[in-house]
Order: structure tokens, then C-alpha cells, then sequence
């Protein structure tokens, strides 16, 4: 397998501190409490660090559930709430695309990139892969402050699983407490007003929709 001469290794290990030299530092907010949870991951049983870490990548598929969930049991509800629960879908992309406009602006570097000797369970993200705000983060907040204005059973659910999303990103290494806490604030704001909107405005547009050919997609048989 071909390797890379020396001194294009040091040119690309230059680069990357150079960038993250320019890079927004956030380990002086709380750099400490990253540590100190990694630090429980680091001395916690295997068993217990493989499920939070398969949960941190691959739980967001959840939401989607949750999601197909809310559908199925909003067939046999008034049109309204059908409308609620059909936009969270896309009440989620745009809370992502929020986010991601401000992670472009903001750049903070990855925590195991700044601070010395952390402990990851995951891969340390690639340069340029900015850390704040928590995209899961994101994805989870928002797919649960839509649902659960639609059902509150479902909502605390996807609560819940949305909680234990933002930790896990914590505690396998790849953000700071702080991206996770701004990246629910996120979820949650633009989720809310977008999906109340939609029951508002798009209920007669599920209510055509019902009498339609999509009748056996909206109403319960």
C-alpha cells in the first residue's frame, strides 16, 4: 500500500493544526465536565460503552421510526393533527439546515481535537467536521418537540430517546456539553412554531387530501 513521503505527512499535520488554530476553542466553556464524562467512559464496562456508542451512531434512525409511528396512529385523527405529524419530516430538514448554517459560522473544532489525551469512542471527526451545534442533537429535539405537540405520549418518547442522544454524543467524545445543549435549543425552536403552523395552515390540505386517491395513506380503513 503506497504511504505518503515524509514531508507531505508534515505539511498535512501542519495544515490541520494551522486550521485548528484558527478554529472557535470552545474547551474553556466546559472543557472540564467533556473530560470528566469521557473520563467515566474511559473506566466504564465494554458492554456499557459499546451500546451508548452504537446508540450515538446509529440511534438517530429512531426518530424516523417514531416519526412513521406518529403517521400510522394520526390516521384515525382530525386532519389537523395529520398535518402536525406529516411536517415533522420536514420541520427536521429544516432545523438541520439551521444548524448547519451555524455550525459553518461559528467553526468550533472537535474537543477530542483541542483538548490533549481525550478518550473517544468514536472516531475523532476530520478537520473542517465543526463541532457546535450537535447535528444529532438537532435531529433528535426537533423530531420530538414536533411530535410531540401531535402526541404527547409519543413526544415524551421521542423525548426521551432525544435526551439520551445528546448525552451519548457527549460521552463517546465527539462535543462538548455545549453543543448538545444548543443544539436541543435549536430543535426545539424551530420545531415548535413550524409544526404549529402546519396543523394551522395545511389542515385543509390533508382534509382534500382525505377525500382523495391518498385516502388510504391519511385515514385509518
Amino acid at each position: 500500500m503506497p504511504t505518503l513521503p515524509a514531508a507531505d505527512v508534515a505539511h498535512s499535520t501542519l495544515r490541520v493544526h494551522a486550521v485548528n488554530a484558527l478554529a472557535f476553542n470552545g474547551s474553556h466553556i466546559d472543557g472540564g465536565l467533556y473530560t470528566q464524562v469521557t473520563g467515566w467512559a474511559r473506566t466504564a464496562p465494554a458492554w456499557l460503552d459499546d451500546i451508548i456508542k452504537y446508540w450515538s451512531s446509529l440511534g438517530v434512525g429512531i426518530f424516523a421510526v417514531l416519526m412513521v409511528i406518529g403517521w400510522w396512529w394520526a390516521r384515525r385523527q382530525p386532519s389537523a393533527t395529520m398535518a402536525r405529524v406529516l411536517a415533522s419530516p420536514v420541520v427536521v430538514v429544516v432545523a438541520y439546515v439551521v444548524n448547519d448554517v451555524i455550525k459553518s459560522m461559528v467553526q468550533e473544532a472537535r474537543p477530542c481535537q483541542q483538548i490533549a489525551h481525550s478518550f473517544t469512542l468514536e472516531a475523532c471527526p476530520g478537520t473542517g467536521d465543526w463541532s457546535f451545534p450537535s447535528n444529532h442533537t438537532v435531529v433528535a429535539f426537533s423530531t420530538a418537540a414536533a411530535l410531540f405537540i401531535a402526541h404527547r405520549r409519543l413526544g415524551w418518547l421521542a423525548l426521551l430517546a432525544a435526551v439520551a442522544m445528546g448525552v451519548s454524543r457527549v460521552y463517546v467524545g465527539v462535543h462538548y456539553p455545549h453543543d448538545v445543549v444548543v443544539g436541543a435549543l435549536i430543535g426545539v425552536l424551530v420545531a415548535v412554531p413550524l409544526t404549529v403552523l402546519a396543523g394551522r395552515y395545511a389542515e385543509a390540505l390533508v382534509e382534500r387530501a382525505r377525500g382523495g386517491r391518498l385516502r388510504p395513506l391519511l385515514v385509518n380503513p
